[in-house]
C-alpha cells in the first residue's frame, strides 16, 4: 500500500515549516498496522543540521494522557478499579481544595478534565506523587462546579491516575507503564527517562520561539516532575504506530491481546463538548462525522514540543506527527495527512461555525480579563465594535458564532464563554482550559 497523494503532503508539511519556521517534523500513516507513510522534514538540531529521520525521539507531550488511560483500562478490566469509583477510595487521604467533596470525584472525571478543580499552578520541582497529594489538599480554590458539570485541563488531578496506578499495582508508575504498554508494544525507542534518552542516537533537540531577530532558541528538556503522568514519554512516530494498533485492531499487536477492547472504546465516546461538533472523552477527543469518518486524537504541547496523534478507527488509520517548536498548529499536518490517507483535498478542514450577528450588548457581557492559577491570561474586548482576544499578548480578531460562543478568525477555533446569574460571562474555555473572569 502506497498513499497516493504524497506529493501533495510532503509540499504542504514543507510549507507549513517555512510560515511557522519549524527546524523538524517527523511524520507517519499506517493502515490496518502497516505504515503506508513515513518521513521526517527539516533537521533534528539547528547547529548539526542532523536530518530528522521516521526514528527521531521527539517529546509527545499531552498525547502521553492516553497512555495513561489505557492503563487504567488494562486495571479495569482486571478488575483492580471501576471507573466510577471516588478517588479518595485508593487515596484516602485525597482532599482537594475549595468545597470539592473528595466522594464525588471519580476516576472517570480525571480521566475526562471534570473533576470541577480548575488549573492549577504547576509544581514541576515535585517527584513524589504523594508529595503532590499534599500540594493539592493544601490549596484553596473556587471548584468550577460540580463534578461532572464543566470540562477543564487540570493537570494536578490527571496525575491522581498515577497514584491510582501505584496504589493498585504497588509498583512506580513509570514502570507499570513500561513493563505493561511500552515492551509489549515494542516500542523501543519510548521511554519517560531522560537518562535514556540521553544514551540514544537520533534525538530532536528541543526549541522555543522567541521572535524576532532570533526566531528560535535551543531549550533543556522539560523535567516535568509528576507532570510525567500527563506528558512524560519521549517517543517517534514509528512506535506511536504501534501504539496506535491498538485502537483500531482491538486492542491487540501483532495478535497478542493488550488492552479490552471494549474498554478502549469507552475512551472516544463523547463525554464533554468542546465545540459544536468535538467532543472530548477519556483522554481523547473525537469529531463524530468528518466526511463521514471518526476522528479521534490529542494533541501535545511543552517547551520544544508542538505533537498531535489519532486514529480513524472505522478506516483503520493511525496518524502521528511530531515537532521539535513549541506553539505551533502541528494539528493542520496532523490533519493534512488524514486527508491524503481518506482521498480528500489535502487542505480540507471541518465545517466552518456558523455566522451569528451579535448585538453590542451580548458582546459587552464577554469583555473582561479571563485568568487560572497555572498562568492562563485571555483578554477580551471590542476595537470598533470587532472583538479581539489578547493571548498572552498576542492579539487576534474573532467573531461570533453563537451568543455564548467567539471564533478565532483564521483557525476557527472556538471560544465559549459561560454564565450563571450574573450579567457578564464569569468563565471561558479557551482550548481545553477554563480561565475565570478576574476580579474588577
Amino acid at each position: 500500500m502506497k498513499l497516493a497523494s504524497e506529493s501533495s503532503l510532503n509540499a504542504y508539511v514543507e510549507k507549513f515549516m517555512e510560515e511557522h519556521r519549524v527546524p523538524g517534523i517527523s511524520l507517519a500513516i499506517s493502515r490496518h498496522g502497516q505504515v503506508i507513510y513515513q518521513k521526517g522534514f527539516g533537521v533534528r538540531d539547528l547547529e548539526t543540521m542532523e536530518p530528522v529521520t521516521p526514528a527521531t525521539i521527539f517529546g509527545i507531550a499531552s498525547v502521553t494522557k492516553s497512555f495513561t488511560a489505557v492503563a487504567i483500562m488494562q486495571l479495569a478490566a482486571a478488575g483492580k478499579l471501576s471507573l466510577d469509583d471516588p478517588v479518595c477510595k485508593f487515596i484516602p487521604s485525597f482532599r482537594p481544595g475549595g468545597q470539592a467533596d473528595p466522594e464525588k470525584i471519580k476516576i472517570r472525571h480525571l480521566l475526562s478534565h471534570t473533576s470541577g478543580v480548575p488549573p492549577l499552578l504547576r509544581r514541576e520541582e515535585l517527584t513524589k506523587l504523594n508529595d503532590h497529594l499534599e500540594y493539592v489538599g493544601s490549596l484553596t480554590y473556587d471548584p468550577l462546579g460540580e463534578p461532572g458539570e464543566y470540562i477543564s485541563y487540570c493537570n494536578d488531578m490527571f496525575l491522581l491516575l498515577g497514584a491510582i496506578i501505584e496504589r493498585v499495582t504497588g509498583r512506580l508508575y513509570r514502570r507499570y507503564m513500561t513493563d505493561q504498554l511500552l515492551e509489549p508494544l515494542e516500542m523501543h525507542r519510548s521511554t519517560f527517562s531522560l537518562e535514556e534518552v540521553a544514551r540514544l542516537d537520533d534525538v530532536s533537540v528541543p526549541y522555543v520561539q522567541k521572535g524576532g531577530d532570533r526566531p528560535v532558541e535551543k531549550a533543556p528538556w522539560p523535567t516535568l516532575g509528576n507532570y510525567e503522568v500527563g506528558g512524560g514519554i519521549r517517543s517517534n512516530v514509528l512506535d506511536l504506530m504501534k501504539y496506535g494498533q491498538l485502537f483500531v485492531n482491538e486492542g491487540s499487536y501483532e495478535k497478542k491481546e493488550v488492552a479490552s477492547a471494549a474498554l478502549l472504546r469507552t475512551m472516544w465516546q463523547p463525554v464533554h463538548r468542546l465545540a459544536r461538533n468535538t467532543w472530548y472523552g477519556y483522554a481523547l477527543k473525537m469529531t463524530p462525522d468528518y466526511h463521514g469518518a471518526t476522528l479521534v486524537e490529542h494533541g501535545g504541547g511543552q517547551p520544544g514540543v508542538s505533537s498531535n496523534f489519532g486514529f480513524v478507527p472505522e478506516q483503520g488509520l493511525v496518524v502521528a506527527v511530531l515537532s521539535n517548536l513549541d506553539n505551533v498548529p502541528i494539528r493542520n499536518v496532523w490533519l493534512a495527512a488524514v486527508n491524503a490517507a481518506l482521498e480528500l483535498p489535502i487542505e480540507e478542514k471541518e465545517p466552518s461555525e456558523p455566522v451569528y450577528e451579535a448585538s453590542k450588548d451580548e458582546l459587552e457581557r464577554l469583555v473582561g480579563t479571563y485568568q487560572s492559577a497555572e498562568g492562563g491570561d485571555l483578554r477580551i474586548f471590542l476595537r470598533e465594535g470587532i472583538p479581539v482576544a489578547d493571548v498572552a499578548g498576542a492579539e487576534f480578531e474573532l467573531r461570533a458564532s453563537a451568543g455564548d460562543t467567539l471564533v478565532f478568525v483564521g483557525s476557527e477555533m472556538p471560544l465559549r464563554f459561560f454564565f450563571k446569574a450574573e450579567q457578564q460571562a464569569w468563565a471561558a474555555l479557551l482550548g481545553l482550559r477554563m480561565l475565570v473572569r478576574a476580579s474588577a
